[in-house]
């Protein structure tokens, strides 16, 4: 089936190869993959939200009423497990990951911070406001086989490439060279709010911000690169192919620590440090000026709002009373959880057994 007639034929989805579909949601991919017996499986989930998008895509190509063979997770970050938990819970499904994955998946631990000082782009300097608790996921969650097999995608494997996290994973069919790198790599410029819109595709190292191991990342790029992929999908950016990929690879390879890695940043010179209950260390935060300045601009505008909602009851209701609404994107969290959203040195030592700056 050609490309063009695909796209016409699904309006959720994009093609990436036979019995491979992805789904952009907001700034970030999943992927469905498809069996010759006609199941299927989910791999990552996107951002909070998703669940009844991804579901439309699903009845799109497979069927109504029909629910994967499990779900697979490349990493634990938030835009990859946004609706993880709702789908595995309705469609009664395994979640399989890396076993350094589990803390983040089971309540443990939070992740080590994002590192905003990298800077380069808007999503690295709002970095510092992305959600930051693990999930529970607890009754659902499954290890990857330890001999590199993926269950109910018998073409298929997965190889464990760190560096962006501790147990992320790709996945690979060696029989036409099909990969889903996750975050190991992506194809377009991971800090860049102005890429997002775009799509413009290149190879580039995993985004800079949520790196916590440089000289493993480059390995894991090395390790991917060697497989030579005739097409590669990628947690951020539209799939690449041919030529044009394997060489961009090869380049990425070669030039890693000057264009990849960043010049400064909390992870560059000293990474974290993980095991299987989460994070063991991290290194001191880097300062960045930028933050204070996004701060003092939400401030602002949270103030300029609250003005505009007292005006517009024409005082009718005191003032406390605009804040005891929860806010949008809480996710259920109590009003109390409002510093994690606003101070990028915030850290709760419920939500992990480490406390770290």
């Amino acid at each position: 089936m050609e490309t063009n007639e695909m796209n016409n034929r699904y309006k959720h989805t994009f093609p990436v190869a036979p019995g491979v579909w992805g789904m952009k949601t907001v700034f970030v991919n999943l992927y469905f993959v498809t069996e010759q017996d006609g199941n299927w499986t989910l791999i990552d989930t996107g951002v909070y939200g998703s669940a009844s998008k991804i579901k439309a895509a699903a009845e799109e190509l497979f069927g109504q009423n029909t629910a994967p063979r499990s779900i697979l997770l490349t990493h634990g970050h938030f835009d990859h497990i946004g609706a993880v938990k709702e789908l595995a819970s309705e469609w009664e499904v395994p979640v399989y990951a890396h076993p350094l994955e589990l803390p983040y998946l089971t309540g443990r631990s939070s992740y080590p911070p994002p590192d905003s000082s990298v800077g380069g782009g808007g999503m690295a300097y709002m970095s510092f406001l992305y959600p930051k608790k693990p999930i529970n996921i607890t009754n659902h969650i499954e290890l990857l086989p330890q001999d590199g097999s993926v269950p109910g995608l018998s073409d298929w494997k997965w190889l464990h490439t760190p560096g962006h996290t501790a147990g992320h994973v790709s996945f690979y069919r060696e029989s036409d060279r099909v990969l889903i790198a996750g975050d190991a790599f992506i194809t377009r410029h991971g800090e860049s709010m102005t890429a997002v819109m775009t799509q413009k595709k290149h190879v580039y190292g995993p985004p800079k911000y949520y790196t916590t191991n440089w000289a493993d990342a480059h390995h894991s790029v090395e390790k991917l690169a060697n497989l030579s992929p005739a097409v590669a999908a990628t947690g951020h950016g539209m799939p690449m192919r041919g030529p044009k990929l394997q060489w961009q690879l090869e380049e990425l390879v070669r030039e890693f620590w000057q264009t990849a890695v960043p010049e400064r940043g909390r992870y560059v010179q000293e990474p974290a440090i993980t095991d299987e209950m989460g994070v063991v260390s991290v290194p001191p935060a880097v300062s960045n000026p930028a933050n204070k300045v996004l701060l003092a601009a939400g401030l602002v505008t949270l103030a300029g709002a609250a003005i505009l909602t007292l005006r517009n009851r024409n005082g009718k209701k005191k003032a406390e009373k605009i804040y005891t609404s929860e806010r949008p994107f809480s996710h259920n969290r109590p009003l109390t959880d409002t510093p994690a959203t606003i101070d990028p040195d915030y850290d709760d030592p419920q939500a992990h057994t480490n406390n770290y700056p």
